[in-house]
């Protein structure tokens, strides 16, 4: 009798492992850029004023002391309350490429502004995403928006992947 519930026990945890385990495959946004993002910022300076007040977002793009890799098309940061962030990359999570000028290399980003708050758009589809959770909210696609860690300890937030 104690081999069978030994048994049975081994089953059920490695079955839970298993499931766990698999909850997010498929789930993989094959869009994603490889790209190692590390970027930590001090969002009550002045040099990141739109991140001083919760409900505030900027593009890092362009900042001082921030490196954004080239295979990045850049990095959407905006402040839920006091001590949440989130951080979403600027390649459109569906068909990024589907606006590209071919002579110049230039390709379409998502864009945040006062004009499209609370959403990111993707001015090539027209798609809008959520900023709060980054699920479409109107528009055609497969994938949220790609969103990367966000660590702050009252005083440096930390994005990275």
């Amino acid at each position: 009798m104690n081999k069978n519930i030994i048994y049975i026990s081994v089953v059920l945890v490695v079955a839970a492992i298993l499931s766990a385990s698999s909850c997010n495959k498929g789930n993989d946004n094959p869009n994603m850029p490889i790209v190692r993002i590390d970027i930590s910022i001090d969002p009550n300076s002045t040099i990141f004023y739109e991140l001083n007040t919760v409900g505030g977002g900027m593009y890092l793009d362009g900042k001082p002391g921030v490196y954004i890799p080239p295979e990045s098309r850049g990095i959407i940061v905006y402040r839920m309350d006091m001590n949440t962030f989130k951080a979403y990359e600027r390649t459109p999570p569906n068909n990024p490429d589907e606006c590209c000028n071919t002579h110049t290399k230039q390709c379409t980003a998502l864009i945040f502004d006062v004009n499209t708050y609370p959403f990111v758009v993707d001015t090539c589809t027209s798609t809008k995403y959520s900023i709060l959770d980054g699920v479409i909210v109107n528009g055609t696609g497969t994938y949220p928006l790609i969103e990367y860690r966000c660590d702050y300890n009252g005083a440096i937030l930390h994005i990275y992947n």
